[in-house]
């Protein structure tokens, strides 16, 4: 599966900084020192609707993240996947009478789309669950070998008591494991089962559905959690620096992912941190494809928003917190995306050297946009107040803007 294309990101001159963000097993703050390739997976979407802004704003936090090393001199070596097989797809396709593999395209080409609008830096790797199967079966197959998973009428499941290590990522107790698993796809009502809130590894083919050759499991299709678990396995091994996505996957995703490493790798942890962003919310609710209250990144284009304003809004709120979409946000970002063009736009300035300086140390601090972007706005208010001498300071603030940002002037 191939991803979207990348923007050019400008190199600026200065040092680049260590970057320091929330670590959820920890509970604390972690300060990453990745090798010269810092590697980074991010848990991509499930394409059966468009990119809505809780979609935007877990994307454009870990493009901080990428922009953060490149700045500082490393590569990164970033994967994403794409789970292009899952009850939600297969439900919405049913109900529209639209094939699944159709609707899985047009939605992750749309994803894409969006993706390019917003200045999103591209993953190396963009990986397919269906692509990856091969990849899954005998990591499958290697956990049952290990009695770390059983069979349930056809279906294999994955034994949490297997590790020792699990709960290292949310830290719940039992009955709030349950609940969440009730909630985010799990099936802890189902009889027959170890643990309740054991989860899924390969669901045998039933009538009507996809279904894949499976080996030793028989025909079927895997579970979400051994998906992304294959992918970052074959991508970035055991160890890497940082695993993303929203709050909602603390529990069970990547605690569930988390385990199954533990156990086919020997080794922990899976990930070195484990980060989370906020979610968005819209007309008093979590904005989510089950409650049907999206803002789509796709729609505000269509009506002729600018995508850099859109970008704006996400990031004039902290990456980690819940807050609440509303038209008055994207009015105060479009206010703000004009203010600093026209500050760029006039022929002379105040000194902008220590703009740069001043986002680079609000980023490395947990990626703190707001403050970032606060810095730039004290630099275009003095820019419209009288301005300086230093002609070369508006070039400055928008290479600076662009590169650590994504936002261009």
């Amino acid at each position: 599966m191939h991803a979207w294309p990348a923007p050019k990101v400008p190199v600026l001159p200065g040092q680049g900084r260590d970057l320091t963000l929330h670590d959820t097993a920890s509970g604390g703050r972690v300060t990453l020192r990745p090798g010269p390739v810092a590697r980074l997976y991010v848990c991509g979407i499930t394409p059966y609707d468009a990119t809505h802004l809780g979609h935007a704003a877990t994307y454009t936090a870990f493009d901080l993240v990428q922009r953060i090393w490149l700045d500082a001199g490393r590569q990164v070596h970033y994967v994403q996947n794409v789970t292009d097989v899952d009850d939600p797809l297969l439900e919405r396709a049913a109900a529209t009478g639209e094939d699944w593999t159709a609707l899985a395209e047009r939605e992750t080409a749309l994803f894409r789309e969006d993706m390019t609008a917003l200045r999103t830096l591209p993953p190396r790797a963009y990986v397919g669950a269906v692509e990856a199967i091969p990849l899954i079966v005998p990591l499958i197959e290697r956990l049952r070998e290990r009695g770390a998973a059983y069979d349930l009428d056809g279906d294999v499941y994955f034994s949490v008591d297997s590790d020792r290590h699990f709960g290292s990522v949310s830290h719940l107790d039992a009955a709030a494991m349950r609940a969440l698993s009730a909630e985010r796809g799990g099936d802890p009502e189902r009889p027959g089962k170890k643990d309740p809130v054991d989860p899924l590894l390969w669901r045998a083919a039933r009538p009507g559905e996809p279904s894949w050759d499976g080996a030793s499991l028989g025909p079927g299709r895997p579970g979400w959690h051994i998906e992304c678990v294959g992918i970052a396995l074959e991508h970035l091994g055991n160890g890497f620096d940082v695993q993303g996505g929203g709050s909602d996957l603390v529990f069970p995703h990547h605690e569930m992912g988390a385990s199954h490493a533990h156990v086919l790798t020997g080794e922990f942890p899976f990930a070195r941190s484990y980060v989370h962003a906020g979610m968005v919310g819209y007309e008093g609710e979590k904005m989510s494809k089950s409650r049907g209250n999206l803002v789509l990144v796709s729609r505000l284009r269509r009506d002729g928003v600018d995508p850099a304003a859109i970008r704006l809004a996400l990031l004039s709120r902290h990456y980690r917190a819940d807050w609440e979409w509303t038209d008055e946000v994207l009015e105060r970002a479009l206010r703000r995306l004009d203010h600093w063009r026209s500050a760029v736009s006039r022929p002379e300035g105040p000194p902008a050297a220590a703009v740069a300086e001043e986002i680079r140390d609000a980023l490395a601090a947990d990626l703190d946009a707001p403050a970032a972007l606060a810095a730039v706005d004290r630099w275009a208010d003095a820019q419209h107040a009288a301005g300086g001498t230093d002609t070369g300071a508006t070039g400055e603030v928008s290479r600076a803007v662009d590169a650590l940002l994504g936002v261009a002037l």
